[in-house]
């Protein structure tokens, strides 16, 4: 199956998805990557992920959130980012055939995911990046009471410098969750997965080392 867009409903809301294949064989998992709340599907940071999770074998689904789509700055409330997400899972996979499924994305689009895996929804994997623990500068407002009810293996990246993640917090979290939610701490990285020159990384160095561990969980 070729790229392609496809025009959805969820809610009063018309959504367009853009589709990409894995750049492999088919019958790839669909993976529905949702964009953190101050970007949107067709940023930098968005694509670079998308065509990095392509060469991993998954199928890509992308798509912006409504008030993106609608030119504002102020992400919707939280049970409709999860409903939009739902909505895009179930009428993509349709769509082109998926019969595996992992939902996630980018911060806000992760933990918007991680809460509609939470209450259930039907999905095989749950992929966050850059999961946002708490808000910046206010670490005792953790987002973590929902994370123990997810019933699926889940793969997280955070970087070590990520302000809206504390590293020790995170790990405190994690070692209550059991072996099927899976931590890659990413040495230096914000985030944005930035890091700086003086670490004697780049961020294409970053992004190798996510496709690597991406690769390895997916074969697991």
């Amino acid at each position: 199956m070729t790229a392609q867009d496809f025009t959805i409903a969820a809610g009063d809301d018309r959504i367009t998805v853009r589709y990409e294949p894995a750049n492999t064989a088919s019958g790839a998992p669909l993976f529905v990557l949702a964009h953190g709340a101050g970007g949107h599907m067709s940023d930098r940071g968005m694509n670079a992920l998308a065509a990095l999770l392509r060469d991993c074998g998954l199928d890509v689904a992308r798509f912006d959130f409504p008030y993106r789509a609608r030119g504002s700055r102020r992400p919707d409330p939280m049970p409709r980012l999860a409903e939009c997400i739902a909505a895009v899972a179930t009428q993509v996979a349709a769509e082109v055939g998926a019969t595996r499924l992992v939902i996630g994305g980018r911060s806000m689009g992760g933990r918007a995911s991680s809460m509609l895996a939470a209450d259930g929804f039907a999905c095989d994997r749950l992929l966050v990046l850059a999961y946002p623990l708490h808000p910046a500068g206010e670490p005792a407002k953790l987002r973590d009471a929902h994370l123990p009810r997810i019933a699926v293996p889940v793969l997280c990246f955070n970087g070590t410098r990520d302000l809206l993640c504390r590293r020790d917090l995170m790990d405190a979290v994690v070692a209550r969750l059991g072996g099927d939610f899976r931590m890659h701490w990413l040495e230096g990285a914000d985030h944005s997965f930035h890091v700086t020159r003086s670490s004697g990384r780049t961020d294409a160095h970053v992004l190798d080392e996510i496709g690597t561990a991406t690769r390895a969980w997916l074969a697991d």
